[in-house]
């Protein structure tokens, strides 16, 4: 199938990009890479009489290393922060976790922001930017805003973005030095969107954990964070896996599904989890 016929519009600022946004309404939607919009335009699963394309929009395209965050643009494609080293070097989260996007084309032309405004709850970033406690900025005709990670996600495939509010970059929070961070997922093929995954960060202090955090991929309706510090206890040398998985599996509330049973997906990231934190301690 082909989309529905919709008008194009290529503003150049955020300005420009906006009013159109007021103008149009709910009846508009923003392109950046495209890569969810447009197989969901193609299969007619929805019709927006307006396209606002904002790759024409300067400044959208940066990633900014700070000392208390990363923060990644509209337009930052996912291997353009896959291989930013100084991103990398910050918070590698974003890099353990981008290997597992997709492939290599659609990282290529896919957008960071744009995959965290689809809301996918089985997409890889959501769960990141929950876990870093990230702030998305978006502007809209009544000024700028920061929406916390934790507000964000309303519900698979919805966020708290008005109708005419773009998302113009993220911020994701560093985390405090002593962290490791891991993410790991299961997927029936290499691309294919994970049956699960999980993001996991553990701070230590002088070999005893100060704290451990996770959150998850495909697993939950919205990300959020689980926190494992009760359940793994406090010395390195000998965590409880055991406590780790059953606190995991009494957490996510999996759905059932033509790729997977609920009870086969808590399994797996259960798992999962167990084998994330063995490696992180490990190390």
């Amino acid at each position: 199938m082909k989309p529905a016929p919709f008008v194009h519009h290529a503003p150049t600022t955020v300005a420009e990009a906006v009013e159109v946004l007021r103008a149009v309404g709910s009846h508009g939607k923003i392109l950046a890479g495209g890569q969810s919009l447009i197989p969901i335009l193609s299969m007619r699963l929805a019709s927006p009489e307006h396209l606002i394309d904002i790759n024409g929009v300067a400044g959208l395209d940066r990633i900014e290393v700070r000392d208390d965050c990363v923060r990644v643009g509209a337009l930052v494609r996912h291997t353009q922060l896959l291989q930013d080293e100084s991103a990398y070097a910050a918070l590698p989260l974003l890099r353990q976790a981008l290997v597992h996007v997709a492939h290599p084309a659609i990282r290529n032309r896919g957008t960071t922001v744009g995959s965290l405004a689809h809301a996918d709850a089985a997409g890889e970033l959501p769960s990141v930017l929950a876990l870093t406690e990230g702030v998305v900025e978006a502007v809209g005709p009544r000024g700028s805003r920061d929406i916390p990670a934790s507000a964000f996600f309303v519900g698979p495939l919805e966020t708290a973005l008005a109708a005419d509010e773009l998302a113009v970059a993220v911020r994701f929070g560093r985390f405090p030095e002593g962290t490791r961070t891991g993410f790991a997922e299961s997927a029936r093929r290499s691309g294919d969107y994970a049956l699960a995954g999980v993001a996991l960060a553990i701070t230590l202090q002088d070999k005893v954990i100060r704290s451990a955090r996770a959150s998850f991929v495909s697993v939950t309706d919205v990300p959020d964070v689980l926190d494992l510090s009760g359940a793994i206890g406090s010395y390195a040398a000998v965590p409880d896996l055991d406590a780790v998985a059953d606190a995991v599996r009494a957490h996510v509330s999996p759905d059932t599904d033509i790729h997977a049973t609920g009870d086969y997906r808590r399994m797996l990231v259960a798992e999962l989890t167990r084998r994330l934190v063995t490696e992180l301690l490990s190390r």
